[in-house]
């Protein structure tokens, strides 16, 4: 009986990881609501639309640089050193965007410092579930980064408020010191388990974390399935980045939707995006990496190529094709963390997906520069829907060709 209470006992402290996980993912995401500044501030600055979109291309850069960092400090500090340290970046970053004087100022506190505090932040609480969750992490993990799919559906109507009520500046103020106060709070719940509890439950058989299994950093970037894992999680970004980053302007351009039915659209794909990283972490947890994978891929495609060819002038099926590929874009940020996990070890998880986590930045980047510029040189967002859907045979090819688990041979 007491060896029961034992897992039971873990088991509550786990999911109570992964709830605060959960919270401090909805603060993070909060920079991804960085849209409702644009136009105030294009406004405050006289300035254009590539001026404004500055500071958030350099926090996705930023971002995904300092992930492939934090991932040793994680293992150097603990989670909740290393997150104590990214969510006073975060702070410091959203309440010194609020004395700049120009863009280039706001790009460099917003974008650099606030990005790096991301950066450091944003994979503690995923190592943590990962550590706690050996046989369910796919789900669990799924559940911790919920949060940051969903943080635009909560965070852009408050910050889109305090814009219209203390100006955008101001915003910037009383945001960073709300974040301070509560990612601090949240960071000091963060740890890992002890060697004698451990949050196991039935899901995965694939997943096994013993210590010998692991591979090391410069032993993963030696594998085949490596390089399968980092292209795979590229193209599903840049894929789905290149369709999700159209999706207002298409729904207005294209499907032709009312000014309501516009606003309300992207609040149905944020939820759809933060649902589709538990149902994703649950699908590989049952099915493995490359199953998962192919269906995501083919979901991608099939949304792609239903929006090209039944969009125009459709509401219904840019709703419920677009709904698809937030869903599909969410469940890549549950995916690749599970199968860096699968395949490379529980031991030097942080820096393993720290640096498979690059995949996402140069996915980010790409994808959305691709589609402004295909929106220049053919008049339409209609044209970038075929290329995301001829990206994803790319993903096919890399996936059945090289994403296998490893086996180290010591």
């Amino acid at each position: 009986m007491s060896g029961l209470k034992t897992v039971s006992e873990s088991e509550r402290i786990g999911w109570l990881l992964v709830a605060s996980g959960f919270l401090i993912n909805l603060c993070l995401g909060a920079i991804y609501s960085f849209s409702v500044f644009r136009k105030p501030l294009e406004d405050l600055w006289r300035i254009g639309a590539a001026q404004s979109g500055l500071p958030f291309m350099v926090f996705l850069a930023v971002f995904a640089v300092m992930m492939a960092v934090a991932g040793g400090l994680i293992r150097k500090w603990g989670p909740r050193k290393t997150s104590l340290l990214g969510s006073i970046l975060v702070a410091a970053g959203w309440m010194g965007a609020s004395f700049s004087p120009n863009i280039e100022a706001l790009t460099i506190l917003y974008g650099v410092v606030g990005g790096a505090g991301v950066g450091i932040a944003y994979g503690c609480p995923i190592a943590v579930t990962a550590a706690w969750f050996p046989r369910r992490s796919g789900f669990a993990i799924g559940l911790t980064v919920m949060g940051f799919g969903l943080s635009g559906f909560l965070m852009a109507p408050i910050l889109t408020q305090l814009i219209k009520t203390v100006g955008p500046l101001q915003t910037f103020l009383y945001s960073g010191t709300a974040f301070l106060v509560l990612l601090i709070a949240l960071s000091l719940t963060l740890r890992f388990p002890s060697k004698e509890s451990s949050a196991s439950g039935t899901g995965s058989t694939l997943v096994v974390s013993r210590e010998t299994s692991s591979l090391k950093r410069s032993q993963m970037i030696m594998t085949r399935s490596f390089y399968a894992l980092w292209l795979a999680y590229m193209v599903g970004c840049m894929a789905g980045l290149m369709a999700v980053g159209i999706a207002s302007p298409f729904g207005i351009e294209v499907a032709k939707l009312d000014a309501t039915l516009s606003a309300f659209s992207i609040s149905l794909f944020s939820v759809f995006n933060g649902v589709g990283r538990p149902l994703f972490g649950v699908i590989t947890d049952k099915l493995g990496p490359r199953k998962s994978a192919l269906l995501s891929f083919g979901l991608v495609s099939a949304s792609s190529l239903a929006l090209y060819f039944f969009g125009e002038g459709n509401p219904f099926v840019y709703l419920v094709f677009f709904s698809i590929l937030w869903l599909n874009l969410g469940g890549w940020l549950a995916m690749a963390p599970t199968i860096t996990k699968i395949f490379f070890g529980a031991k030097y998880y942080s820096e393993n997906y720290g640096l498979v986590f690059t995949a996402y930045g140069a996915g980010a980047i790409l994808g959305t520069s691709i589609s402004g510029i295909l929106r220049d040189i053919t008049g339409t967002y209609l044209s970038v829907l075929p290329v995301a859907a001829i990206l994803t045979l790319l993903g096919f090819a890399v996936t059945l060709g090289g994403l296998k688990p490893v086996v180290k041979r010591d």
